[in-house]
């Protein structure tokens, strides 16, 4: 048991070494002060039913600054709750704003991939920067500047500077900071700028910035139309045809509230995580050493404890304590929140498992939906 107690304690510092190098090493940070951008710029926002919640995202794409040729092209995704109404509201008369109605969802076709299709077709010709915007993002000022800026600097076809995760609630401080922890714990980030391995890739829909002939090499989200993970899978696409991809702290740049209750946060992951690990198999795998890197730690240090074991219980807590700590350096590398939710680290891990199962068994029984779609 002391062997087994010491070998996790090792494994999981050896984790939060990686996750330290990472963070100080390979992490790219966009220019807090960037140059002027002179290429022409599209900034795309896909909308389904996000009236209550469009306005700052829309104000905060109004306000950019660094960039003289941008225009925002605004889709409205057949809503019912009077999307558009709010996107005129907004707007108003701004030339760079256009607003778009969806055409109907194609067969084979998912809703998310499908709007951001028709937004990249309806793009000026002439821009040579796309960002993908979601609703729930509100950008800084230079945000947009600073993404074009980093996507040049990294010599990339895609980037995602990855926004600041905001979290409410009890259930969204214990999962969402998973998103970044993750990555940077379990993703060797210098090796997937330069590998053309297409498993080495990683990417986010929240603010997605690509270069515009790379993305069509790669066939663009048409390539991708099926996919519940359409930005990772994009960034494999893009890989897949000779292209680079990359990864920044967009902390700086913007923030996102992705859910604001636990029932919408449970929703959400469960649609899509079925997707992320290629079968039942490996995303047990998966589960299953997580849970034995980072839940069991804690339990078997505090049963060893109470029994009197206490080279057990050392070795235990040092397991937890250095799990902690790697949530501590993925906050801080962010912008998260590293006290107190870092010390519920086993409790997250167990609660992302349960997601998992959860997708999963809702997949088997043809219960997945989103935004009033079905999810194959």
């Amino acid at each position: 048991m002391t062997a087994l107690a010491v070998a996790l304690a090792v494994a999981v510092t050896g984790l939060t070494l990686h996750t330290l190098v990472n963070a100080t090493r390979w992490l790219r940070r966009p220019p807090t002060d960037p140059a002027p951008v002179d290429e022409a710029v599209a900034v795309l926002l896909p909308l389904r039913d996000e009236a209550a919640r469009l306005a700052p995202c829309l104000t905060s794409l109004l306000a950019q600054r660094g960039v003289a040729r941008l225009e925002i092209v605004v889709l409205d995704d057949n809503s019912t709750d009077g999307t558009a109404d709010a996107v005129r509201a907004v707007a108003g008369d701004d030339p760079r704003v256009r607003l778009l109605s969806g055409a109907p969802l194609p067969d084979g076709w998912l809703g998310k991939p499908y709007a951001c299709h028709q937004l990249a077709g309806h793009a000026d010709p002439d821009a040579t920067v796309l960002v993908f915007v979601d609703a729930d993002v509100v950008l800084a000022p230079h945000a947009v500047a600073a993404s074009v800026a980093a996507l040049r600097d990294a010599a990339a076809d895609l980037l995602t500077p990855y926004p600041r995760i905001l979290a409410g609630s009890a259930g969204e401080r214990l999962v969402q900071p998973l998103l970044q922890w993750s990555w940077l714990t379990f993703l060797p980030l210098r090796a997937m700028e330069r590998s053309p391995r297409p498993s080495l890739a990683a990417a986010g829909g929240q603010l997605l910035v690509v270069d515009r002939a790379g993305y069509d090499r790669a066939g663009g989200h048409a390539a991708v139309r099926d996919r519940v993970l359409e930005d990772i899978e994009l960034g494999r696409t893009v890989k897949r045809s000779g292209g680079r991809i990359a990864l920044a702290d967009g902390s700086g740049l913007a923030d996102c509230r992705m859910y604001t209750s636990w029932r919408e946060l449970a929703a959400g992951y469960t649609k899509s995580m079925w997707a992320s690990f290629g079968s039942p198999a490996g995303a047990a795998a998966v589960v299953v050493t997580l849970l034995l890197l980072y839940a069991v730690p804690p339990v078997l240090g505090l049963a060893a404890a109470a029994t009197g074991r206490f080279g057990v219980a050392l070795a235990g807590g040092a397991a937890w304590l250095a799990g902690v700590a790697g949530r501590v350096v993925a906050a801080r590398a962010t912008g998260g929140r590293a006290f107190p939710d870092a010390l519920a680290h086993p409790v997250s891990v167990v609660l992302f498992g349960w997601l998992i199962a959860r997708s999963y068994h809702l997949r088997r029984r043809r219960q997945l939906s989103w935004r009033g779609r079905p999810v194959a």
